[in-house]
């Protein structure tokens, strides 16, 4: 039987297609990690925030595997990739309705190491962070859940 394909980069793009039709302004929250290619200088606490607006963007390309643009950070061009596995939201930036999710953390592969270790897929995070309190067992999974930020989920 084979795998079945993720719904996390189908609901991205259906969210950035929700935001570009409603005049808002998509923006994606990103875990840098493994293969993620963003200026360093604007990654803060291991997260950045990038605007992918069709304005803010040139040859976006979104697929099932990443989103890769070219942006100008501080007046110079940049060449950004991220894989979809390291997108912890898609939102609008006037209202924040969007969607989160979970992010697996990557293992750090030196170029020594052939393997590249199978990481299971990330998994989308509907519930409200209400519904996450009441449903934690561990008091250190409610504390870092507190931590993300919150956004309004669509229905």
């Amino acid at each position: 039987m084979s795998e079945v394909a993720s719904t996390k980069p189908y609901l991205i793009r259906a969210l950035y297609e929700w935001c570009t039709d409603n005049g808002y302004t998509p923006h994606i929250a990103v875990k840098v990690q493994g293969q993620v290619r963003v200026p360093r200088e604007f990654v803060r606490n291991g997260d950045i925030v990038l605007n992918i607006a069709f304005t803010a963007t040139n040859d976006l390309h979104m697929d099932n595997v990443a989103i890769a643009f070219k942006a100008r950070f501080g007046g110079v061009s940049r060449e950004i990739y991220v894989p979809v596995s390291a997108i912890t939201a898609i939102y609008a930036s006037e209202n924040g309705q969007g969607m989160a999710f979970d992010v697996i953390e990557e293992l750090a592969v030196s170029e020594e190491t052939a393997e590249v270790p199978a990481k299971p897929a990330a998994s989308i995070s509907l519930a409200t962070s209400k519904d996450a309190e009441a449903s934690s067992d561990r008091p250190d999974e409610l504390a870092e859940k507190r931590k993300k930020p919150s956004l309004t989920i669509i229905k």
